[in-house]
């Protein structure tokens, strides 16, 4: 798949949850996907707003994107997962909920511009821990953000620079602030849909129950 046919059905979707390049500021409008980010949980690909319910999410996912094309090989890149909807859709005063952040990333081992397969890998630990999507049962799926930044040359952060892992840590995240204040510089993004296990109905950008 071309980066420009997934930009486009990539946007198409986002649109449809109110996530469009534009509408909120981790995702401005002048983003333009240059990178294909992979998000597996075990054999499961996260693709399009997909539902993946919360025992599916439990251990964090790998982790997969080509080379930019044009770009050194050692650039770095830093990836979010942010939750736009704690603790509901509906009131979601805990915006944006951190769920983890990984710096220091190099790309796989793939032709640029192209879908990469093998695991990318990080140069250290995770600045936040991976916590899973924990939505009731009863709550509306959340929309969950993998977002992939290109970090500066020669940014070098640390735990300190993102805050605790306890859950009032977590909360209110102001992720924006947090990337303009480090320069990071968006080229991918994934979505998907979390859900209770014992969740039913139709979910944001669906038209079936499940």
């Amino acid at each position: 798949m071309s980066l420009d046919t997934y930009s486009q059905q990539l946007v198409s979707t986002l649109s449809k949850v109110g996530l469009a390049p534009g509408s909120i500021p981790l995702i401005p409008g002048t983003f333009k996907l240059s990178t294909i980010l992979g998000i597996k949980f075990g054999e499961r690909a996260v693709t399009y707003g997909e539902i993946f319910r919360v025992s599916e999410c439990k251990v964090a996912p790998t982790i997969s994107f080509a080379p930019e094309v044009g770009k050194d090989a050692s650039t770095s890149y830093t990836l979010l997962l942010v939750d736009p909807d704690a603790p509901t859709p509906e009131e979601p005063k805990f915006a944006f909920w951190r769920h983890w952040v990984v710096a220091g990333l190099q790309p796989s081992q793939a032709p640029p511009g192209s879908v990469a397969v093998e695991q990318a890998v990080a140069s250290k630990s995770p600045l936040t821990e991976y916590l899973g999507p924990g939505p009731k049962d009863d709550s509306t799926p959340h929309r969950y953000l993998f977002l992939l930044f290109r970090a500066p040359a020669g940014l070098s952060l640390s735990k300190s620079d993102v805050g605790g892992e306890e859950f009032v840590d977590r909360r209110s995240f102001k992720a924006a602030e947090w990337v303009a204040k480090h320069g990071l510089e968006l080229v991918s993004v994934n979505w998907m849909l979390g859900a209770g296990d014992g969740w039913s109905g139709i979910a944001p950008g669906q038209v079936k129950e499940l």
